[in-house]
């Protein structure tokens, strides 16, 4: 396994769940850490929490659905080992129910916006390094039409990218299942613990993911060297019964 003491890895969505212990784990392991994220205040949580750590750790506010604001905060980014991105927003509901406007605004966060990301990280990746991005599972294109299709998407663009990168760099994903994590802070309680119920029944392993279980699965990619074009479903088998 690659050794991560004095890489650096940038986080796209680093501030909070998820993306933020991906930051802890990888700065316990030696990692200098850049994170980005949309939200100052969580940005500014998120550093002081991994200075406490001792990481080495720098913060950036960017929106990267902002694609010029991506482009320019890209060009003052030093050339790094490893970036992950958590970006990609859901929505659930079939094709027939869905407005239009939420599909192509799903579509355009999930895989347009990943494709952009992978386009300016590879002029800024050093060799042996790696790409990493989030997919999903759990779902299918019925019940979650544009996310479903975003998943696909984004599974094409590791296969695609870990081509035209090879030998030089990697290029995975993670596809977690639905995960009581921060990210859905702002959905009703009441909704959310209904779909919290809902998976831990559906899941062939009876509960949720824990933040640590999806978490690590990003450490190994980023660290096991001969892995590239694939995506690892952290997903407690859900997709067995589907």
């Amino acid at each position: 396994m690659a050794n991560l003491n004095k890489q650096t890895i940038v986080i796209i969505g680093g501030s909070s769940g998820i993306g933020l212990r991906i930051a802890e784990l990888a700065a316990a392991e030696g990692a200098r850490i850049i994170i980005a994220g949309r939200n100052t205040e969580r940005l500014a949580a998120a550093q002081s929490r991994l200075q406490q750590l001792g990481a080495a750790v720098s913060s950036h506010q960017v929106d990267a659905h902002d694609h010029q604001a991506l482009e320019q905060w890209f060009a003052t980014l030093p050339d790094f080992n490893h970036l992950v991105s958590m970006v990609g927003d859901v929505m659930g509901g079939g094709f027939l129910q869905a407005d239009m406007t939420e599909i192509r605004r799903v579509m355009e966060s999930k895989f347009f916006t990943n494709i952009r990301i992978g386009q300016l990280a590879a002029g800024k990746l050093l060799k042996g390094g790696s790409l990493l991005f989030t997919s999903g599972t759990g779902g299918r294109a019925q019940h979650a039409c544009a996310s479903y299709v975003g998943n696909l998407g984004i599974n094409a663009l590791v296969q695609g990218l870990a081509a035209e990168l090879a030998p030089r760099a990697r290029v995975n994903a993670v596809s977690p299942t639905w995960t009581l994590t921060p990210f859905w802070r702002d959905m009703p309680p009441e909704q959310r613990d209904q779909i919290k119920v809902r998976f831990e029944h559906d899941i062939p392993l009876q509960r949720l993911a824990t933040i640590d279980e999806l978490a690590t699965s990003y450490l190994f990619l980023l660290q096991n060297d001969f892995i590239t074009g694939q995506h690892v479903a952290v997903d407690g088998g859900i997709m067995l019964g589907s």
